[in-house]
């Protein structure tokens, strides 16, 4: 089978592959690892990311996207290809069409570098959707209807906040917080309460063993191992879920003004009906627990998890594929 058509959910901790009629191909995260005394790629995905804070110095392991936009070209081209090149086969005989989200505030810059990069690694047309779009596509929300509805995407470079109706986006908000920046904020925490150093990926495991984005009776615990800054000796401590919605407070306040800002900008009669619909959560952010209990119990809208929320908008990228004519309207760049 020629694969013509590819979506992409290019996002900055992971990317997500999306071929119509196979479903979700390829699921790995956004990393790549570099040798240095060839400037040569020699790992892509979960090889390289098993890489983190274990490699010698003779290899960097990059995140080429940074905040949901390309931090990195050469290596974000060079990452691409190696994932257009799995999902379409040795055999494919055709460049593919291929559909790649971004964020909701992208800069005129930066889609360039996002459309260049598609290109050079093979595309024969490149098409831009904004994420919350495909998420709410993915999320199997009617954004075709005259009712409004709102999509909160928490993804781990940025937070994409979006009122559809009509099939457009009315009002929207990003910032550049999500699952990266949370992490961040549990390492430095477990460092200046805890005098211990660990990595992104033990933050990252964390986060998604006890990381609760509201207050507890009931207290979820893991033990943690790392260096303690003091000794220089390996050490291990036990933290707490109310710990770690201590450590992460800064974020989740940050994602909660992000959807009050949109709230505020939706008009009345739009904002009845998000009443009536409730807030849509999607992204790996919807996987902390709680997170609608804590949006609906400050905005006093409310607001519900999607399925598979990872996947929302990788599945809106083959919906939108499969459906050019009718969701051209939300193609914010072609080429």
């Amino acid at each position: 089978m020629f694969v013509k058509k590819i979506g992409i959910d290019l996002g900055t901790t992971n990317t997500v592959v999306y071929v119509p009629g196979k479903d979700l191909v390829i699921n790995e995260p956004t990393v790549v690892a570099i040798s240095i005394l060839d400037n040569k790629i020699i790992a892509v995905g979960n090889e390289a990311k098993e890489m983190i804070g274990r490699a010698p110095d003779s290899i960097i392991v990059s995140h080429p996207l940074k905040d949901g936009v390309v931090a990195d070209y050469r290596v974000t081209e060079a990452m691409l290809r190696y994932f257009i090149n799995r999902a379409v086969g040795n055999m494919n005989i055709y460049k593919p069409e291929i559909l790649v989200s971004v964020s909701a505030g992208i800069t005129s810059t930066e889609r360039r570098a996002v459309i260049e990069a598609t290109m050079n690694a093979g595309a024969k047309t490149t098409y831009l959707v904004k994420e919350p779009v495909l998420a709410a596509i993915g999320a199997n929300i009617p954004i075709n209807s005259p009712s409004g509805n709102l999509i909160l995407n928490i993804g781990g470079g940025t937070t994409d906040v979006a009122v559809v109706s009509l099939g457009g986006i009315v009002t929207w908000a990003s910032a550049r917080v999500g699952g990266n920046k949370i992490d961040q904020a549990i390492v430095e925490y477990v460092k200046q309460k805890h005098g211990l150093a660990i990595g992104e990926r033990t933050a990252e495991l964390i986060k998604i063993a006890i990381g609760n984005a509201v207050k507890h009776n009931n207290e979820e615990k893991i033990r943690v191992r790392g260096r303690d800054l003091t000794a220089g000796y390996p050490k291990i401590i036990e933290l707490t879920s109310n710990q770690i919605n201590e450590a992460i407070q800064e974020q989740l306040k940050e994602i909660v003004q992000t959807v009050k800002n949109v709230l505020q900008e939706t008009p009345p009669e739009l904002c009845s009906d998000i009443m009536d619909n409730g807030i849509v959560i999607s992204g790996g952010g919807a996987l902390i627990k709680n997170m609608d209990t804590l949006i609906s119990r400050i905005t006093g809208v409310p607001a519900q998890i999607a399925n598979d929320p990872m996947l929302c908008v990788a599945r809106g990228t083959g919906i939108v594929l499969e459906n050019l004519d009718a969701y051209k309207k939300n193609i914010v760049a072609k080429r």
